[in-house]
């Protein structure tokens, strides 16, 4: 009787055990270079933990997906619940043209857990992790809410991008600068829009992203109430889609009025974005960060031998302001002409044609104002090698898309400047996607301003050259705000999503006593050799001369300097920077080199290292630095040559708000 009993105990117990294990699952894998390790567990919800080295970096994180059906995956599991778990690595080397590397290794473990209905899948790079849902349903459904919540300790700082709309928070330009706080001086009520910077006391930096944003919306993130007093948590919050909207009158933009309670309306069968943490143990690994490109789909544009990169002369930064004609310059043709001569003479691909072109408040993209002769000026432009591209509001191009690619692509337009989208809920995302399929198949390229984060668009799209999401150099037209320390900070951040809009190139150079903001004749705060060094430090595949071309023809050495630079590259490394201090950044595009460096309101002496440029090409080369009084005359500028420079090292000196570029092409 004892041994039955002594039985029956050791059955209990196995099967209690064996019930323990099946509701306490514990998955790991570890990145390529055993760094990063990532523990996800399974009980009656999904969290995943993820190492460094041994050092926790994310502890208790969790995820789950809501659908108005009442389905909830990764949350209410039932222990007996069967998962499917998948492993692989995988290790290739891939082309990418038009971007800042002419190939990335993606090199990643992967782990996937299956459900019925839907999987979950894990990958972890040496530059950090991402997973993503995907559904495997027989019927349409609606996502009514995803859950993502990562615990932030107190003591770390954030980088937070506040939307700037208090009515609506998610329809925003995502143009705010950032705010540098603990989680526990978030601001009440206000939500940020990624990518957003979590930096620990150890140093080490969690960059929050997304990639892949296709028929859904994007994620914010908020604070969540704190459970642990040491510790609070990210949580992520999405537009739901618009149930409302109107037209308003002065440029017909679509302005939500009400939303639905709908984030999604889904096939059956999708994947969804990958919600990404990069992690860098220095800043300077942070905008090299190539897990953004990695994760994004592969292009649907078949032949891309069409799409051109390269510099555009824009008109409306510098408010259409000539100077020696014997014309009224304005938004006319023989204005536009002066652009073309002056961008066919100086090696500039593109003018802009900016708003005022097509009357804005007609709402009609087919109209073209009296003053211009549109099929004249492209054809006088394609004599002079000159593309012409036209600005567009998004949802005004939406209404008659497949008509005005058609239209314009015959007429010669080489592309479309897309503006004011200003959401990213799953109906603005989707008009994207549809006006960036309709271009690229009438072999448009696309500039995207008024726009959310790239999260990889330009990999399935190479069509899509620029995307704004940064505040840029048009805020210097009306804003006194500080542009110089937000230059030193962005790239690390904002820039490792994908290409910027920021359109560089002032002339008017104010050091920060003396800058003012003006609409007609605007200036840029710091000094020429920054704005020089900008075309270096940015990526922007399609990047802007802001200012007036008569003024160009007046500052012809800085012109010719500009205008030799590369705007996509074969390789590219940050050699040092610290957030908001400084950045130095090293380029390669075949047999040119280039190195550039900015800094913020501290006068700086900068040594750069020289080693990584071949030996052949070290020797002779060009500075382009801030003169010796540009602290006071930020316009202030030297040109240095060197030949049979003997040192591996040179050592500048850096203006408050300056930089430098160095040229080893000559």
């Amino acid at each position: 009787m004892n041994i039955w009993k002594r039985l029956i105990t050791l059955a209990l117990l196995l099967a209690a055990l064996f019930k323990s294990e099946a509701a306490n699952r514990i998955f790991t894998t570890t990145s390529p270079d055993g760094r990063l390790t990532l523990s996800i567990s399974i009980t009656d919800r999904i969290t995943y933990d993820l190492d460094k080295d041994g050092h926790k970096l994310v502890s208790g994180a969790t995820l789950s997906m809501e659908l108005a059906d009442g389905k909830r995956f990764g949350k209410s599991i039932n222990p007996g619940t069967p998962c499917k778990v998948s492993r692989n690595e995988f290790c290739s080397e891939v082309a990418t043209p038009l971007y800042k590397y002419s190939s990335i290794e993606e090199r990643y473990s992967e782990l996937r857990l299956s459900f019925k209905d839907y999987a979950i899948e894990f990958r972890l790079y040496d530059q950090g992790m991402a997973y993503r849902f995907s559904t495997s349903l027989k019927k349409e459904f609606a996502v009514i809410g995803e859950e993502v919540l990562i615990p932030v300790d107190k003591g770390e700082k954030l980088y937070i991008p506040y939307s700037s709309n208090t009515k609506d928070p998610y329809a925003t330009s995502f143009e705010s600068r950032y705010t540098i706080s603990g989680i526990d001086e978030w601001h009440k009520d206000k939500i940020a829009f990624l990518p957003l910077l979590v930096k620990k006391e150890t140093g080490t930096s969690l960059l929050i992203s997304e990639a892949n944003i296709e028929s859904y919306p994007g994620m914010f993130l908020t604070r969540g109430s704190d459970k642990d007093s040491s510790t609070g948590t990210l949580i992520g919050t999405f537009a739901a889609r618009p149930s409302q909207v109107r037209k308003e009158d002065v440029r017909c933009t679509e302005i939500v009025t009400s939303r639905s309670d709908t984030l999604a309306l889904c096939k059956g069968k999708r994947k969804f974005p990958w919600r990404i943490i990069s992690v860098a143990d220095n800043d300077k690994d942070l905008p090299g960060n190539t897990m953004t490109r990695a994760l994004a789909d592969d292009s649907r544009v078949e032949n891309t031998e069409w799409i051109r990169p390269g510099k555009v002369a824009w008109d409306w930064w510098n408010d259409w302001s000539l100077s020696g004609v014997d014309f009224k310059a304005g938004i006319n043709t023989q204005t536009y002409k002066y652009f073309i001569d002056f961008a066919s003479a100086n090696g500039i691909e593109y003018i802009v044609l900016d708003e005022g072109w097509s009357e804005p408040s007609k709402g009609d993209i087919m109209s073209v104002i009296p003053e211009l002769d549109l099929k004249e000026l492209v054809s006088y432009g394609q004599s002079k090698g000159v593309g012409v591209i036209l600005w567009a509001v998004a949802y005004v191009l939406d209404t008659q898309l497949e008509q005005a690619c058609r239209h314009y692509s015959e007429m010669g337009v080489k592309g479309f400047k897309i503006d004011f989208i200003d959401r990213d809920d799953q109906c603005a995302v989707e008009t994207i996607y549809r006006i960036l399929e309709c271009c690229a198949q009438n072999r448009l390229i696309v500039d995207l301003h008024g726009m959310y984060k790239p999260a990889g668009l330009d990999k399935t799209y190479p069509n899509a050259l620029n995307f704004e999401g940064v505040w840029g150099l048009e805020q210097m037209k009306w804003s006194n705000e500080d542009m110089i320390t937000y230059d030193v900070t962005f790239p690390f951040i904002r820039m490792t999503s994908g290409p910027v809009d920021y359109t560089q190139g002032a002339l008017r150079n104010a050091a920060r006593n003396c800058y003012s903001s003006c609409w007609s004749r605007p200036m840029s705060q710091g000094t020429r050799a920054r704005q020089v060094a900008e075309y270096i430090i940015f990526d922007s595949p399609l990047v802007m001369l802001c200012d007036s071309p008569s003024d160009y023809m007046k500052e012809k050495e800085t012109l010719d300097f500009i205008t030799e630079i590369p705007s996509v590259w074969d390789y590219t490394r940050v050699l040092d920077g610290a957030i908001g201090e400084y950045i130095v950044t090293l380029r390669n595009k075949g047999d040119d080199w280039y190195i550039g460096g900015i800094n913020g309101h501290t006068e700086m002496t900068i040594t750069v290292d020289l080693s990584e440029i071949p030996k052949e090409k070290r020797g002779s080369f060009t500075i382009f630095a801030d003169g010796a009084n540009a602290s006071k005359t930020a316009t202030d500028y030297k040109i240095v040559h060197y030949s049979d420079y003997p040192d591996q090292t040179i050592t500048l000196e850096l203006a408050p708000g300056g930089g430098f570029t160095i040229r080893f092409n000559d």
